[in-house]
């Protein structure tokens, strides 16, 4: 399909492009796991710090904490006097490499300090345990900056509790634990951008490929559009992957074939359909316009197979509701069969009045009287013997009919004397009427230009049936047709006529069935075909 003749792209707005929105997405997605790996080395580095520099800490005022002049000094020692405490607390300080170191008295009272600004305050020990006798470590807030301590009691040498000594590493910052982290952050981040920046084009391009070039919001409208012509559109339209599968079915192919609202990706098994419709739908279609019966509906089926990429890949069939026009055919048939019937008279009576001019001429008058006398009776015992067994006007009707055009085409019609039928409701009248026709039509056709061929027709009617018997002197069906002639599309005549044959046994059938009842077919000197319908139309 041409790009330009696609609607989508009509009033088309600017927006990102699809390779610039997987650029995005894959930018978020590359930020959104930076953060979460910065976060996770950060939170490492943190545990990291507090694991090392604790014991170093620790190691450290422990030291400060054995050292015999602290534990001799610092007893009797006060802040701002004597020396000796101080350069051994601040050389233990720079040789540990920590942040604040300090000594204090059983008080609390700080004697010696790395922070001057301590001296002969007391020390706020929190939650540390060291004044009862057990060394500490753990993190503090020292004028709002976190630091790490360890806390060691110092003993004389009697193992008294003198004081104790403090040896404290400041938290590095955000920065510096970022950079300890991840030392060559931007070099990562710009590799990372490139090859997302590289991966989201190359899919793009591929997804383009496959897409035929259109962005995400042209599909949406070309599905959109393509949902609403297929379920818009009065024919139906199915279609069937290589494994009958139904990969599409719009509204009327639904209501056409009577198939539930998910069929949708159900196979064809599944849906236990009629033979014949499954092969209007499976098997390769010579022909268009196949006529098959649906139901108590005509449907027509185009069926036509599916290439992609010089593959195959499904079919598609579309489908119409001929019933209406079948039911005009119909229509227009008896219209065509009632100018035939009254042509035939015609030409029948020409030749009964060209007769009796002939006689007269002749001066035959007793033979015109005898002639016309027969010509009388002939007449009247065929409509006496009609009217007389059926009481229904449409069934008489059409016998009556049938007769003329059975007369037309040399064949005789006899009807049978037990032959009764009163007059039925509408429904009834009509199904009647379209099994005799139909059983009538094919007799005529069966015995057709057979020497004194004739048709014999029964109707009665029993408890709950009406029993119609058509047997005509033909030479009978061929046993092996029994089973196949009432199915729809079976035919022993050729036709080229658009509607085809095939189809008026199995709308006999059908009507049967519908009404409870079935026809069957035997030979006995020709065909006999019996068909039984119920009074009331089975639920």
């Amino acid at each position: 399909m041409p790009r330009s003749t696609l609607g989508p792209r009509m009033g088309r707005r600017t927006r990102l492009s699809l390779a610039g929105q997987f650029l995005v997405l894959q930018l978020l997605i590359l930020v959104a796991v930076l953060v979460g790996v910065l976060a996770m080395s950060m939170a490492q580095s943190t545990a990291t710090f507090e694991r090392v520099e604790s014991r170093r800490a620790l190691s450290a005022a422990e030291n400060l904490a054995s050292n015999p002049t602290v534990r001799a000094l610092l007893p009797g020692a006060r802040p701002r006097l004597g020396a000796a405490l101080p350069a051994i607390a601040e050389s233990v300080r720079s040789v540990s490499g920590s942040s604040d170191s300090l000594l204090a008295n059983t008080r609390g009272t700080v004697v010696t300090s790395s922070e001057p600004s301590r001296l002969g305050e007391t020390f706020q020990l929190g939650a540390s345990e060291v004044m009862e006798g057990r060394a500490w470590t753990g993190s503090t807030l020292r004028g709002g900056v976190k630091m790490l301590e360890a806390h060691v009691p110092v003993l004389d040498d009697n193992g008294k509790l003198v004081g104790f000594a403090m040896v404290g590493r400041t938290y590095p910052s955000v920065l510096e634990r970022l950079l300890d982290a991840t030392p060559n952050l931007m070099v990562y981040l710009g590799i990372s951008i490139a090859l997302g920046a590289a991966g989201s084009l190359l899919l793009s391009r591929r997804v383009k490929r496959q897409t035929l070039g259109l962005e995400p919001e042209e599909i949406t409208a070309l599905v959109e559009h393509r949902e609403a012509i297929l379920h818009g559109v009065k024919e139906g339209v199915v279609a069937i992957d290589l494994r009958e599968r139904i990969t599409l079915a719009n509204d009327a192919a639904r209501r056409l074939l009577d198939w539930p609202d998910d069929c949708e990706g159900s196979t064809l098994a599944q849906l236990s359909i009629d033979p014949a419709l499954r092969e209007v739908l499976t098997l390769k279609q010579p022909d268009a316009d196949r006529l098959v019966l649906v139901g108590e509906k005509l449907v027509v089926f185009n069926r036509r197979p599916i290439e992609s990429h010089g593959r195959l890949v499904g079919s598609v069939t579309t489908l119409r509701d001929r019933t209406e026009l079948s039911t005009l055919e119909k229509e227009l048939g008896a219209t065509r069969m009632t100018t035939e019937t009254l042509r035939a008279q015609t030409h029948e009576f020409a030749n009964q009045l060209h007769t009796i001019s002939g006689l007269i001429q002749l001066q035959e008058y007793d033979e015109v009287l005898s002639f016309v006398d027969g010509v009388s009776f002939s007449r009247s015992q065929l409509l006496d013997d009609v009217t007389t067994r059926i009481a229904d006007p449409s069934v008489a009707a059409l016998l009556i009919a049938k007769s003329s055009l059975a007369s037309e085409r040399r064949v005789g019609i006899d009807l049978d004397p037990a032959t009764m039928l009163g007059r039925v409701d509408e429904a009834l009248s009509r199904d009647v009427a379209m099994v005799v026709g139909n059983l009538v039509d094919n007799a005529i056709d069966a015995v057709a230009g057979v020497p004194d061929a004739r048709i014999g027709i029964g109707i009665s009617q029993e408890e709950g049936w009406v029993v119609v018997t058509v047997h005509d002197s033909g030479a009978g069906v061929d046993s092996g047709s029994f089973g196949r002639i009432f199915t729809q599309g079976y035919s022993t005549k050729s036709s080229n006529s658009a509607a085809g044959r095939g189809f008026g046994l199995a709308l006999t059938r059908l009507v049967c069935l519908r009404r409870g009842g079935n026809v069957t077919v035997q030979n006995d000197e020709g065909a006999v075909f019996t068909a039984r319908l119920g009074t009331k139309v089975q639920s």
